[in-house]
């Protein structure tokens, strides 16, 4: 399918052929058959790629700390590699969707094939939508008409954030889009209007609706709206304006009332003045999108919808509301239609946005009466015929993007697939790495049987699954951490792994690098103690990782990382895990705790795993005692050594190992040598990451 992207890095605007995406449970499957370009936002987001690196840093200086804070951890190249893979990632454009319903996910009922639908899917010709950000379109309403739902809504949020009451004098600052519709709703809502703009087109439309004009550019706005006001000042202000400037809200604190209402909709400079504020007492809330369910996994992603008798107003239901809205003729869009143009010549729209005069522009797609929506596409014709080590990537965020890619480089692989959910990522990563296919459909990776090795990189809670599809595919199979959530999970792919002949391996790098190696050389056949700390760093705890059903949270998804590393220094298995953690009464998704581990040759492991640490602190660190000498390990980058006869230290860059683990990985693929890592290490420390959460909850040690 054809989909418009745009590349951060350099600003370029494309329509690009990507596969389409599979609807999923909770969704529906769209066929576009309009949407509309948001001239502003998608203005910011081209200027923003095409400006420079140094302008790029000064418009996100939190971001710039970051990069510091990792210079100084990881050092200059690795964090500069980061860096530049992050701004070459493809951004879809658009949040104006309508089309029609061509298939339905589970657990979805209030939606049929061939329904119309407003949603805010992107610019493309496929779009696979939450059932709670889609809403039915009346049939009074064409798509042109419906097109307008989701901006809409962005304006609908303001008004019910300020609480408008009939009679009052509300101000409008910037009369893009946004703000037009905003005056209309307001208009409707009994209020006197003001609208301010620079663009005397944009006044002379509001005006005919009945919003008094004032133009910045000709007058003095707080004056005006003193004298519209006599004397009063305005009830409340929206600012749907996008500026860099700090003037607008000064502005829209001059000319309130005592205890006026400000709403800030757009994208303005925010340095207030204190005494403007205090003097008159305003209120300033800055308005969240579409309204209440935004950004929330729960209502968007598992269409866990919101009470009505306690929230009257969620995103969806502003959406039925602007229909509505339209349909009744309250609300009028027609006219603000400056163009339509189709999908193919949408450059005829991005490539002028920086100079556009349009106020709305609508994409029109093919009218076929149902594309056949393709889930792989061909980027390049390679033969693969008799090779080993063909491999297919399940995910293409950012471990795959930014690790496991570049370490593969060099590494014999012959790249055949990527998969994405989306498949914009996966196709971006696809052209730059050199595999001949996108897809969104991983089973087509495992129906291909010129492929080998399948890679899995997903987000954790479908590790399990999908290992057990690639085992039983004949496949090969590298599975980032963690294997499996729970007992049951990893119970299943123990029973798929013995009915299989294929190999099967668990991303546990730390053991493949040339720091671990040396330590293992150096001590490895004796007992020791080992103290392994993680300096992890704070994740907010909205974050998928976190979420017990889909993370496992940090200690069964990454402290299993150091569960391995020991394992592999002491030589043994772990016999027994007690994990104590910070906070009277603290959770199963705890990122900060300690574990002690007991091993079956009697040495002993300590995980410290805290999240609360300086991020200029070296992230990992590993000390090891053993017969009078000692070791420690700092960041895999610097080992040193106390006691031992001719070895003192160990310096590199950075090396935690992927990239022998996946030279080897392919190595023996090829050679068809056994497991890279034991089975039954990768099950003994599998199972201690749950016996750590066991412990912690029944505050006791755990026997594996």
């Amino acid at each position: 399918m054809k989909q418009i992207i745009q590349s951060f890095k350099t600003g370029e605007t494309i329509l690009e052929e990507v596969p389409a995406p599979q609807v999923k449970r909770g969704q529906v499957l769209i066929q576009t058959t309009k949407s509309l370009v948001s001239l502003g936002t998608e203005r910011m987001l081209v200027e923003f790629g095409k400006s420079n690196l140094l302008s790029k840093a000064r418009q996100q200086p939190d971001k710039v700390k970051q990069v510091l804070d990792k210079i100084r951890t990881e050092g200059l190249l690795p964090t500069l590699e980061a860096v530049f893979n992050k701004l070459g990632e493809p951004l879809p454009l658009g949040y104006c969707n309508v089309g029609k319903v061509i298939a339905v996910g589970e657990n979805v009922s209030e939606f049929q094939v061939g329904d119309r639908v407003a949603s805010n899917g992107q610019h493309a010709e496929f779009v696979s939508i939450p059932k709670n950000l889609v809403a039915h379109i009346p049939e009074s309403i064409s798509d042109e008409e419906a097109a307008f739902t989701v901006i809409g809504s962005i304006g609908l949020q303001g008004i019910r954030l300020l609480k408008p009451t009939f009679g009052e004098t509300i101000v409008v600052t910037g009369l893009g889009l946004i703000g037009l519709l905003t005056a209309q709703m307001l208009l409707a809502n009994g209020c006197k209007v003001i609208g301010i703009d620079i663009d005397q087109s944009k006044l002379d439309i509001a005006k005919k609706w009945g919003v008094l004009p004032i133009n910045p550019a000709k007058s003095d706005v707080v004056k005006e709206v003193t004298e519209l006001t006599n004397g009063i000042g305005a009830d409340g202000v929206i600012i749907t304006a996008s500026a860099k400037t700090d003037a607008i809200v000064s502005q829209a604190a001059q000319m309130s009332r005592k205890r006026g209402r400000i709403i800030l909709v757009g994208v303005i400079g925010l340095n207030l003045s204190r005494a403007e504020f205090y003097e008159k007492e305003l209120s300033f809330q800055v308005s969240c999108s579409y309204g209440p369910g935004r950004y929330d996994e729960d209502y968007e992603a598992r269409g866990i919808d919101y009470p009505l008798p306690f929230v009257r107003w969620t995103e969806k239901r502003n959406f039925e509301a602007i229909l509505q809205s339209i349909a009744s003729g309250n609300l009028k869009v027609k006219e603000l239609i400056t163009e339509q143009i189709p999908l193919v010549d949408y450059l005829k729209i991005y490539g002028e946005i920086g100079n556009s005069k349009s106020i709305a522009s609508i994409l029109t797609y093919p009218e076929k009466e149902q594309l056949t929506p393709s889930h792989t596409i061909t980027i390049s014709d390679k033969s693969y015929s008799g090779n080993k080590g063909v491999i297919g990537v399940i995910g293409a965020g950012n471990f795959s993007k930014m690790t496991m890619l570049p370490a593969l480089k060099n590494s014999g692989a012959s790249y055949k697939y990527i998969a994405s959910r989306g498949g914009v990522s996966g196709t971006s990563m696809a052209q730059k790495h050199g595999f001949s296919h996108s897809t969104s459909d991983y089973k087509d990776i495992l129906k291909d049987n010129e492929v080998d090795l399948v890679l899995i990189t997903t987000r954790h809670n479908l590790h399990a699954s999908m290992v057990i599809d690639s085992l039983k595919a004949d496949k090969h199979v590298f599975v980032e951490k963690p294997l499996a959530l729970n007992a049951e999970e990893l119970d299943n792919i123990i029973s798929a792994y013995e009915h299989s002949k294929k190999s099967l391996t668990v991303g546990f790098n730390r053991r493949f690098s040339p720091h671990a190696r040396k330590m293992k050389e150096l001590v490895g056949g004796s007992q020791m103690n080992v103290i392994a700390t993680m300096n992890a760093g704070h994740i907010p705890e909205n974050v998928w990782v976190h979420d017990m059903q889909v993370g496992g949270g940090r200690i069964i998804g990454e402290a299993c990382h150091f569960m391995d590393l020991i394992t592999y220094l002491t030589g043994s298995k772990i016999k027994a895990v007690c994990m104590n953690a910070m906070g009277v009464n603290p959770q199963e998704n705890t990122d900060n705790a300690s574990i002690l581990l007991e091993y079956e040759n009697g040495s002993t492991g300590v995980i410290n795993y805290f999240s609360n640490g300086s991020k200029s602190y070296s992230k990992e660190r590993v000390e090891v005692y053993s017969q009078e000498r000692t070791l420690i390990m700092d960041n895999f980058r610097v080992t040193q050594g106390f006691g031992f006869k001719g070895f003192k230290k160990l310096k590199t860059k950075l090396d935690k190992g992927h990239k022998n683990q996946f030279t080897e990985l392919i190595s023996g693929i090829k050679k068809g040598d056994g497991p890279l890592i034991p089975m039954d290490e990768i099950i003994n420390t599998t199972k201690a990451s749950f016996a750590a959460i066991e412990s912690l909850k029944g505050k006791k040690w755990i026997n594996i």
